[in-house]
């Protein structure tokens, strides 16, 4: 981390001891974090299970969405290790804004990034129709690859477990939509990998789903 972001500490740093809960799911927000140190592991209570949403390290910011959208945190954040962190609210960003816009653009940089994945996100949980949502999964993080061909296969490095949590349906119920799936010879299933063979048959699917009954 660079000088600028060390001297910062005195002002804006905070530590938290392994295992320390940072904040909870549920609760009031008003501030956002930036590590310098350690890891952080973001949960979820999803039914009656709490899942991993991500595990975060240096230079990983979180607790923004609060900011953003003026509700409650919508997970939990627990230190893995001793977590070093720059703490910021609306106040002292401006302050930030001034002494490191550099750091300043890439926090709105990111902001603006997890606003279209949380609404990219909402429009998955908005379909009733399993098949649908894990249908527009797949279209969400095709969306998310850095390079798109004329070519149709696709391959997306994520398990069931990742699609389920994606779309936050029980894993064996995701199991048998993708199960299906490769039934019908749309996709194949590795143990770290599904390859889409046409994307246009998924954007057909969610296109289908999406439409008034």
């Amino acid at each position: 981390m660079d000088l600028m972001l060390e001297s910062m500490f005195s002002k804006f740093g905070k530590t938290f001891e392994p295992n320390q809960i940072i904040f909870c799911e549920n609760e009031p927000g008003n501030d956002f974090f930036l590590i310098q140190a350690g890891k952080v592991k973001i949960t979820k209570t999803v039914g009656n299970s709490i899942k991993t949403l991500d595990i975060l390290e240096q230079g990983d910011i979180f607790g923004e969405m609060a900011i953003l959208e003026e509700q409650p945190r919508s997970a939990t954040a627990i230190a893995i290790s001793e977590v070093r962190v720059l703490n910021f609210n609306r106040a002292n960003f401006e302050l930030l804004m001034t002494k490191n816009p550099t750091l300043a653009l890439k926090i709105l940089t990111i902001f603006s990034v997890r606003i279209y994945d949380a609404k990219r996100r909402l429009l998955i949980l908005l379909l009733d129709d399993i098949t649908g949502k894990v249908a527009d999964v797949f279209l969400m993080l095709y969306e998310k690859m850095h390079t798109h061909t004329d070519f149709k296969e696709v391959v997306l490095n994520v398990t069931v477990e990742d699609v389920a949590d994606w779309c936050a349906q029980p894993v064996g119920e995701v199991q048998k939509v993708v199960n299906q799936f490769a039934k019908s010879g749309k996709i194949e299933i590795y143990s770290d990998k599904i390859v889409i063979h046409n994307i246009n048959d998924f954007q057909r699917i969610v296109s289908q789903k999406r439409k008034p009954s």
